[in-house]
């Protein structure tokens, strides 16, 4: 959702960059433009003057004009105001400390995520906890069905649903069979409504009164724009919440709702919602996001996404194969599944630094569909075939087509990408293996080959 935001201060820091020298003349134009690009993007008048102001601050300090690279010396300011204003000291985690079952309740707009966010984190506390969900939405229909099918899908238990029953009797009837089914957390979702009412937040703060959750967790879609102050607003000073999640980051959202609600509430934002999957959501960490914002990445993100979801023993196997020159289409089908799990390929590459630029580019290849494309064709050949492509030929390829519902061109566009990955091996085996590849980069790279000069730094420059 930040890629119009982040587009527009890359380019911003760009332009300052091209300069030899820079005059305080030059930042008061950027900072004017860096202004302009906040607003565009839906962040609130309030939270930009707030902002503008301590950045410009710091700006026009000696020090950065009389920088060597000014350019990255405000880039640095930019970095670290985001920080703070994302809430940099803030502790992000969920509060358990209660007599169990904690009770994180669920709050927000209908059509915001709830539901759906609701099963996600419970998928994420379901490592180390026990988990109830429990929905008191009686008015949207099929809403306690829909989260009774993501309980089925997730492995998680849901409350029995009673036909009839009231928010407050279903509040009441989870929290003993929670403390009887010795769950160490509930999850109450909540009804939404298409606008903030009274009739909402009563019920909602009635709720609140008889849970006493250690958790009430604003869910705010992405998409809200400038609405989104007023929804944190009233949601805060009507019922009380202690954190926000961010639902659809990965959509056109203009990035604007993260910043105003953060600033509006004063509530920590605990969770980014990244996709429609019930894996798809994240930890927040404000140094992580505004690294993404401008384009510096999320590295370390991506490191995590790839421990939790690819299988290491499976990897380890296919790079012992490939260490000895043995790499074949079963590999190269078992890269692509693994790629899979880390999410589309626009979201990965908006996690490594400098490519969130090309991310249209990606999109408009479809790089997800054309992997799909490969796949098939993979899955439509023999064993034989996949064992040793060199057999693969003309009669053999408008088969593999015929059966992958594709044109004979799309396979043999396949295996050269297939001999290309298998020449690149032969020539790492040759270098000898991954760790001289590594030393090769290290000459190249003399912060050690990591981004950002370490994982342990706290800004990228």
């Amino acid at each position: 959702m930040f890629d119009g935001l982040t587009n527009k201060l890359s380019g911003i820091f760009s332009k300052l960059g091209s300069r030899g020298i820079i005059k305080e003349q030059d930042i008061e134009e950027g900072l004017r433009e860096i202004r302009l690009a906040l607003l565009e993007a839906d962040v609130s008048l309030p939270v930009v003057k707030d902002f503008m102001a301590k950045v410009k601050e710091k700006a026009l300090g000696e020090k950065v004009i009389k920088s060597i690279r000014p350019d990255q010396q405000l880039v640095k300011i930019v970095y670290d105001e985001l920080v703070n204003l994302l809430g940099a000291d803030e502790d992000t985690s969920l509060n358990f400390k209660a007599v169990p079952p904690a009770v994180i309740l669920m709050v927000g707009l209908q059509g915001s995520g709830k539901t759906t966010t609701s099963a996600k984190i419970a998928l994420k506390l379901k490592k180390n906890k026990r988990v109830l969900m429990a929905s008191l939405d009686v008015y949207r229909p099929a809403a306690q069905e829909q989260l009774a099918q993501l309980g089925a899908q997730t492995g998680i238990d849901v409350l029995p649903i009673v036909k009839g029953e009231k928010p407050l009797e279903i509040t009441k009837r989870a929290i003993a069979y929670g403390q009887k089914g010795l769950y160490d957390v509930l999850i109450l979702d909540t009804a939404g409504r298409l606008q903030i009412d009274e009739v909402l937040m009563d019920e909602v703060a009635a709720v609140k009164k008889l849970a006493n959750p250690t958790e009430t967790l604003l869910v705010a879609d992405a998409l809200i724009g400038q609405e989104a102050c007023n929804v944190a607003k009233e949601f805060n000073e009507k019922v009380g919440i202690t954190g926000l999640v961010l639902t659809r980051i990965d959509g056109s959202s203009r990035a604007g709702a993260a910043l105003s609600m953060k600033m509006i509430s004063s509530a920590p934002l605990k969770f980014l919602g990244t996709g429609e999957k019930v894996e798809d959501i994240e930890e927040f960490h404000a140094d992580r996001l505004a690294g993404r914002i401008l384009d510096k990445g999320d590295v370390v993100s991506l490191v995590e996404k790839a421990v939790e979801n690819i299988d290491r023993e499976e990897t380890e196997k296919m790079a012992q194969k490939m260490m000895k020159g043995h790499f074949d289409l079963n590999d190269m089908l078992n890269q692509m599944r693994q790629m899979k799990k880390l999410g589309s390929m626009s979201g990965i590459m908006g996690m490594l630094p400098g490519l969130a630029k090309y991310k249209e580019q990606i999109e408009s290849v479809d790089a997800d569909g054309i992997m799909k494309k490969q796949e098939a064709i993979i899955l439509s050949m023999t064993k034989g075939e996949r064992r040793n492509p060199d057999i693969i030929k003309a009669s053999r390829k408008k088969r593999i087509a015929a059966g992958a519902g594709v044109e004979v061109h799309e396979v043999n566009k396949l295996l050269k990408s297939y001999e290309q990955m298998s020449t690149m091996m032969k020539q790492m085996r040759k270098m000898g293996g991954l760790g001289s590849l590594a030393s090769h980069f290290m000459k190249k790279n003399p912060l050690g080959g990591m981004p950002f000069g370490g994982l342990n730094n706290k800004f990228p420059f």
